[in-house]
């Protein structure tokens, strides 16, 4: 099991194949997705990463909070969020995950907040096909019908499909292909549609119910921290210098 990634919705368009046929796509951009910090069996009970996304303004978030990113050294996030790995798919704090995370071909699970769409009707909200057109049927042609007996059951049961609040609900579509990968830019190009707004924070992780692909990076695909990356390079100069 390897971790997931935030990312941003861009927004939807389309690809040609090479046969000329067209795909829709959904656009979606990885800005700055980096490890914060660790969840680790001794300390948590479990183990896993937590990945954070956008830039916040530091003003905007509380001292222990500051904290918690200063320790990791990372700037203030956005968004935060766990993925739940082996002990063996740790990424390192601080690393910056890629869109090459991911491989073309692959299928992904992406889940998201769907939009919101206020107060719907039952046929809008849960696909009803509503009452007659005729032979009795007057005004109430869109209504969701009956909704208990009278003497028996003698109420309404919980849980029955009525008109009510449309959408801001946890979403997750499976099986979406990824199509194209833009490494340089953080975008992932996925078939089809993902639920959420243009600009929301969507959760994107190797499919549950496909096999995955057998040149998936282990634990992931990523940018090594600055420090532990220009560590290496700094070591050599100080032995010339004792020489």
């Amino acid at each position: 099991m390897r971790s997931g990634v935030i990312a941003q919705k861009v927004g939807m368009t389309r690809v040609f194949t090479d046969a000329g046929e067209h795909v829709p796509v959904t656009v979606l951009k990885l800005d700055g997705c980096q490890v914060v910090a660790h969840r680790t069996m001794e300390k948590n009970g479990y183990t896993a990463v937590q990945l954070g996304i956008g830039r916040a303004k530091v003003k905007n978030v509380s001292k222990a909070e500051r904290g918690r990113f200063s320790a990791a050294s990372v700037e203030p996030k956005m968004k935060l969020a766990e993925f739940r790995v082996p002990e063996d798919g740790m990424i390192p704090v601080g690393a910056e995950i890629t869109a090459d995370h991911f491989v073309v071909g692959q299928f992904v699970d992406v889940t998201g907040t769907s939009m919101g769409k206020g107060f719907a009707g039952a046929m809008k909200r849960w696909n009803f096909g509503g009452l007659r057109a005729s032979h009795g049927v007057s005004i109430s042609h869109r209504s969701h019908g009956s909704t208990g007996g009278r003497q028996d059951p003698g109420k309404t049961f919980k849980n029955k499909k009525m008109a009510g609040h449309l959408g801001t609900d946890r979403v997750t579509t499976q099986n979406l292909k990824v199509v194209q990968l833009d490494v340089e830019r953080g975008l992932i190009l996925v078939e089809g549609s993902v639920p959420g707004h243009r600009g929301g924070y969507i959760y994107v992780r190797d499919a549950v119910k496909r096999p995955a692909p057998a040149d998936l990076p282990k634990p992931g695909k990523f940018k090594e921290p600055k420090a532990a990356a220009e560590a290496p390079a700094a070591a050599p100069a100080e032995e010339n210098k004792e020489g």
